[in-house]
């Protein structure tokens, strides 16, 4: 594996080790509990499911699973200005979070753009997992 897959891995579960924080910290009451538990869900599955990407078997599981990254991460990125809004939690504790769940759609969001392109360069790029196109 390359090493901008390592990266993302450490990345992305740094991220997910972040929510945990996160949920730790939220005030006790149903709305916290709940957008907790949401976020928790997307927010762990990220990391998750970025691994399973690296494991693709072909460009079409690459692509499918990719797209469930980019998915959790912006439905993570919803939860986090979700407890900004409903005042569960300060904008300046989230803002670094934030940014960061949003970082990782965009990068996540290239790798699917540059896969659909048939570059060889994308993350987790291994040959025996994802055939390249062949010419003619």
């Amino acid at each position: 594996m390359d090493h901008k897959a390592e990266v993302l891995k450490d990345r992305s579960k740094k991220f997910a080790l972040r929510i945990i924080q996160v949920i730790r910290s939220l005030p006790p009451g149903i709305e916290g509990r709940t957008i907790g538990h949401q976020l928790l869900r997307s927010g762990i599955s990220v990391a998750a499911n970025y691994r399973a990407v690296c494991r693709a078997r072909s460009r079409a599981e690459f692509l499918a699973k990719l797209s469930i990254v980019i998915e959790e991460a912006d439905e993570s990125a919803f939860w986090l200005e979700l407890l900004v809004d409903a005042g569960l939690i300060s904008e300046s504790k989230l803002k670094d979070l934030k940014s960061e769940a949003n970082q990782l759609v965009a990068i996540f969001n290239a790798s699917r753009i540059t896969a659909r392109k048939g570059s060889q360069s994308v993350i987790c790029n291994q040959k025996s997992a994802i055939p390249q196109k062949r010419a003619g």
